[in-house]
């Protein structure tokens, strides 16, 4: 499964050393939780090749979030679970996200929609970027906006591409 191939990710975010990403200063992780799509991304290895990428996160009994991705690629749906923690609760936006224990990445709240309807996730590296939402659309002047934000903190929207939900199958 490709999702599994995040192990790079995971040790190039712990390494980073660029400057610091601004984040949201608020985030209520219940309003959070729950099913997002993957509206675009900048490309990256654990994900070449799915489509109909969504991401659900629940809160678990000890206060951390189960996540939970599902993609759709040539062999049928993958799944991958992991674990997100939100380790210094001063910063509501940085979260750490491990597929591999001990491994985290960081998963850095950009922007979010006061009504958590669409959300500009990235890491400090500048590598990572993701636009979600809770609908399989997204209005474009909202994922230009998003884009124009993402450019202000340093990454290259320009190598973005956008995600198709239009599956051969449903997600089980």
């Amino acid at each position: 499964m490709r999702f599994y191939h995040l192990t790079p990710f995971l040790l190039l975010a712990a390494c980073s050393s660029n400057k610091p990403l601004a984040t949201v200063e608020e985030v209520d992780i219940d309003k959070y939780a729950g099913a997002w799509y993957e509206i675009e991304r900048l490309p990256n290895s654990f994900e070449e090749g799915l489509q109909c990428v969504q991401a659900v996160y629940s809160i678990r009994e000890d206060g951390d979030i189960q996540v939970e991705n599902f993609g759709y690629g040539k062999d049928g749906w993958e799944k991958v679970t992991g674990k997100a923690v939100r380790r210094d609760t001063s910063k509501p936006g940085e979260i750490k996200v491990s597929f591999f224990w001990p491994f985290y990445g960081d998963y850095f709240i950009l922007a979010l929609d006061p009504d958590y309807q669409y959300v500009l996730v990235g890491s400090p590296s500048r590598d990572y970027l993701w636009i979600l939402s809770r609908d399989k659309t997204l209005e474009e002047c909202i994922i230009s906006e998003l884009k124009a934000k993402a450019r202000s903190k340093g990454f290259d929207t320009s190598k973005m591409i956008r995600i198709d939900h239009d599956c051969p199958q449903e997600l089980e």
